[in-house]
This record gives structure tokens, sequence and C-alpha cells, in this order.
């Protein structure tokens, strides 16, 4: 303990302090923290600005076959989602997001450039798509699959998935019909990828409830899941190879991920440096999947005590981020946690020292970042530029009547056999209890000495959403990282990001020419002050979440950076040496 209570201390000191600094003013703000004081002491706080932006959305749950309604709140608990891309080029940062309720509207935010958005989904065809005998959103990627520059859109649905063609940032074109896409998934996580490095992205989809179900016209009740701890029951997985013609093919079964293993989240990402990425995946109600990809020919699962997520949990999300810069990526995975009830705790797992790249200890406890509730969404990004990146984590299942409890309940269920578990009709009616309700998301801050700090309460607003999704942009081009929430059947929350001015960043546009035009796979290496940070160019990260394409480094105190080292998807690298700092760079692969 008294060795606990050191690390925690030595945390502390490791804040800079600064004086006084004015603070941004704003038309509507509620002052529930001590601005001057966060940013003195933290660097930053967050300042809620939905209304300030003009983003009014309010997410809608699924409305489901009757023979769910005793226990709808935990069946139709997702569904709210975020993904950031500049649709149009213009050079500012817009944002999607979803809706889940038939007859719902799924949103499409364009940045104005004046501190406002504009929801443009109706006139661009992207608002109307959750319609009866189609299926309902649960989420939405981004990426230029056509290779014609501009970013193409895929929503994944409990139903008929939808891929939209942009049209040069003027609207947007169905292609589903003709796609090849699956007629009909129960999915709640998809990237892009491009696993076999042809210079196209393919497309991961992850199965949650089997496919074969309509959730609104149930023809049995054992749907659920056959088993808390090693379910292998839940929908199928897709891989999708770009066939470059506008269609994909169905390649799962050839390259070695039919796994049914209820899939919420999944992240890629080039590991062992062959120009092939990886493949992480969590599932709920049993153990995460971690596939090395064999030359871009297939996929094995790595396994035993070093692989990641050998134990049970409820996988729920995956984030990547190289915390101690160290050239290293680190893997955090979301779980859940009941003071009392149940404590998975979240994972972090970071690569062992003197092992194989693919070897993997979790060291969520010892960093302080296992904790944080009913955790879905998670996000690493330097939110302060201190030089760190840090996390961000929406917690919150079910907020019902305050002062109730459906745990007692919950567990009976979850001691039961099979057959019990699988059968909704086995299952004690909620009637508005709460089950890990009014949850607030937690700010943990990177000390750069190995140990994460909650800033929570001292850096934003006291809210509680039964928060899901996260993303990170820099919406009105500043230098900083702005955090959007999207929460389950509730509005959706924009913060804008206050940082201290005296600290510099660095950040990067890649278009690629010979790989795909969005870059997705590619790895930015920045070296400065005796330290280097990787980040990788996602096609989707987190729970139901995709950041901007633009990666951004906070420097802290630096004037400097020695040099900068693309690594393309297939591969190939590209340096850049010393570039200037405070500036958005744009680089373009070498053809």
């Amino acid at each position: 303990m008294k060795f606990l209570l050191s690390i925690v201390f030595v945390a502390i000191l490791a804040f800079p302090i600064y004086l006084e600094k004015g603070v941004e003013s704003s038309e509507v703000f509620a002052a529930s923290i001590d601005t001057v004081a966060a940013l003195g002491k933290f660097g930053f706080f967050l300042e809620e600005f939905s209304y300030n932006s003009r983003v009014q959305f309010e997410h809608k749950a699924p409305k489901l076959d009757p023979l769910f309604e005793p226990i709808l709140p935990q069946i139709a608990s997702m569904g709210a989602s975020i993904s950031v891309v500049d649709f149009d080029r213009d050079g500012w940062n817009d944002f999607y997001v979803t809706n889940s309720r038939y007859g719902s509207k799924n949103g499409l935010f364009r940045n104005m450039k004046n501190g406002k958005f504009e929801d443009v989904a109706e006139s661009m065809g992207l608002a109307n798509i959750n319609r009866e005998s189609t299926g309902v959103s649960m989420g939405s990627i981004w990426a230029d699959f056509d290779n014609d520059g501009f970013e193409d859109l895929f929503v994944y649905k409990w139903g008929r998935p939808v891929l939209f063609k942009n049209e040069g940032g003027r609207g947007f074109t169905e292609l589903t019909a003709s796609s090849g896409l699956p007629e009909w998934i129960n999915a709640n996580t998809a990237i892009w990828f491009d696993y076999d490095s042809d210079g196209f992205v393919d497309l991961f989809i992850g199965g949650y409830f089997p496919e074969d179900l309509n959730l609104w016209e149930l023809e049995k009740s054992t749907v659920l899941t056959e088993s808390f701890e090693y379910s292998q029951n839940g929908g199928r997985n897709y891989l999708l190879k770009n066939m470059r013609n506008g269609s994909f093919r169905d390649v799962t079964s050839e390259t070695g991920l039919s796994s049914t293993r209820w899939t919420l989240a999944a992240a890629a990402v080039d590991l062992n440096h062959d120009g092939f990425p990886e493949l992480i995946l969590a599932n709920d109600y049993g153990v995460d999947e971690f596939y090395i990809n064999e030359n871009g020919e297939g996929f094995r699962e790595s396994g035993g005590e070093n692989a990641i997520g050998f134990t049970p949990k409820s996988g729920m999300n995956v984030s990547l981020g190289d915390t101690r810069n160290q050239g290293l990526f680190e893997i955090y995975i979301s779980n859940i946690t009941e003071e009392g009830v149940l404590l998975q705790g979240n994972n972090f797992w970071v690569p062992e020292q003197g092992k194989e790249m693919l070897a993997y200890k979790n060291l969520a406890r010892q960093q302080g970042i296992d904790a944080g509730g009913w955790s879905y969404g998670a996000q690493f990004g330097d939110i302060n530029n201190d030089g760190f990146l840090d996390l961000y984590v929406a917690n919150g299942f079910i907020s019902g009547r305050p002062g109730t409890s459906y745990w007692y309940d919950y567990s009976k269920v979850t001691g039961g056999n099979k057959a019990i578990i699988s059968d909704v009709k086995k299952w004690p009616a909620m009637e508005g209890r709460s089950q890990s309700g009014y949850q607030h998301n937690r700010i943990w801050i990177n000390t750069g000495t190995g140990f994460f700090y909650d800033v929570s309460a001292h850096v934003t607003e006291n809210q509680t959403y039964d928060s899901r999704s996260v993303a990170m942009a820099d919406l009105w081009n500043r230098g900083v990282l702005d955090v959007i929430v999207a929460n389950q059947n509730d509005e959706l929350l924009v913060y804008k990001n206050h940082v201290d001015p005296e600290r510099s960043w660095i950040a990067f546009e890649l278009q690629g020419t010979r790989n795909n035009p969005s870059a997705i796979g590619a790895i930015v290496s920045l070296w400065w002050n005796s330290q280097v940070q990787r980040q990788v160019l996602s096609g989707g990260i987190g729970f139901s979440s995709q950041n901007q394409r633009r990666l951004h480094f906070g420097l802290g105190d630096a004037v400097l950076v020695d040099s900068v080292e693309v690594t393309w998807p297939d591969g190939t690298k590209q340096a850049l040496l010393k570039p200037e700092v405070n500036t958005l760079h744009t680089i373009t692969e070498k053809p």
C-alpha cells in the first residue's frame, strides 16, 4: 500500500504547474468546474459545446420483438456511434452519427468553419436509412474504397448494411445492391483495412447476434448468449475483399476468420513490421481474439498466456496507443467493473520487453486504468498536448430509476445453465431498474511516469449519461483534440478542448498514391526530445467509432521536432526532417 501511495504522489507531482492564464469565453457555459485551475494544473479543460456549435442530435434506441420487452433496455443498449470525416475535402472535420429506431434519422454534421455545424444528412442522402424490413444503424466507417479521392461511407446495422459512394463531396449514391455485401448481419463493429496490401481497402464486419435472426420478428426465444464466459453462438464475422470494381467478395472462410464469438469491436495495425496488418477483436461473453496476418493470404490466431485476451471477459472496445513513447503499440480493451459485484477490469496489453514483438502483458491495474465502470468506447489522444497520450473512457450501461438495481436478478441468470441464459423468457423483467447506470466517463491523464491519473472531476462538467462511442478530432483547426461522445437513447455531446497555449503540437494529413488514398494502415513515427511516439491511421477504432484521419501529436514545451517517418501500409518508408511545429503537414506518398 505504501508503494502504491508513493506512485500516486509522484504521478500528481509529475504534472506541470502554470500560472493562471485566460480562458476562452463562450455564449453558454455552466461553470461547474474551476476552469482556470484546470488549465493551470492539468493544461486543459473540456467545455460542453453542443448548443453553441448548433449540434442538436438525440439517439433513439431500437424497439424490437415483444419477446424482448421485459429486458429491452439490455438488448437495445447499443447503436449510438460517431465517425469523423472531411467528406467534402475542405480541410475541416465533419462527423456522422447514427440513430437506431425505425423512422429515426442519422446525422451528417458539416463543419461551417465558423464554430458551427449544420446537419446535411438529408440533403446528402444519408439520413433515412433506418427503415422497416432493412433494420437500423449501429455504426459507420469512412474510407476511399474506390480510390477516387473522396471518402465513402459504410453503415453497419442490425439488418441490411449499406454502402454509399461519395460523389465529389456533393452527395452520395447508394451502391448496396451491387456491392456484394451480406443480405443481413446483426453487426456492432466494422473496420476498413487493406489486409492483403494491394492498395485497396477491404472490409471487416463483426457479427454480434446471429445473422439469421430478425430481431423484430423472432421465431424462438432462445436467442441470447449460451455462456457468460465461453460463448460461441453469436453472429459470424465477415472479411470482404475489395474487388476494385465497386464490389466485394466474401473471403472469410479461406482466411481463417470464421469466428462466432459476439464481436463488439475490432482494430488493425501492422505489429510485426511485415507490411500486413494484424487484427484484434474484442468479444462479449468470452475471450478476445488476436490474429496474425500471414502475408495477406490468411490469419493465424495467436494463443497462450502471452496472447491478448486469454482470460474470458466482456470485451467491448479496442484502442491502440504508444503511451510510453517507446515506438510500440499497446492495446486497450474495455470490460465491466461494478464494485462489490463484478470486477473484470479493463485490459491494457503492453508488449513485454525482451520478448518477441507479439508477446503482451496486461498492465491496466499497475497503470491505474483498469476500473472504469461499465466501459464501452475508449480513445487515446494527447488531450493536453504535453507529449503523452491520454485516455478517455465512456461508461454507463442502463440508467433506470435512481436507487434501484437489477444486478441481483442478473446474477441469478448468469449462474444458470445454457438453457436458462439463452432463453429470453427465463430472464426476470427489469421493470425500470438501473444497472450500472449514472456513471461518469473517465479522463485519465498520462503522467509520463507509467501511471495515469483520473482528472474527470476537475476538467469537465459533472454529467452522467449512458455513453457508448467516443471520437477525437480537431474540430476548429486549433491544434488541439476536441471530444465527441454519443450517448445511448440520449443527446450527442461535443466538447471543445481548451489547452494551455504554450504547449506545442504537430499534425499530419496523409495521402496515399500506390497504397489506398485514405492511407489507412499507415504509421507515423515522430522523434523529438530523445523519444519517439508512433500512431496508426485507422479505418475505425474504439467502440462503434472512428477518429479524424489526421494524426495529432502533442509536444509539450518542445519547439523542434527532429524527424518524422511515415511507414505506408505496404511497409515502404518516407522521411521528413525537422518539420515545423504548430503546423498541420500534408504528406503525399511518393509514387
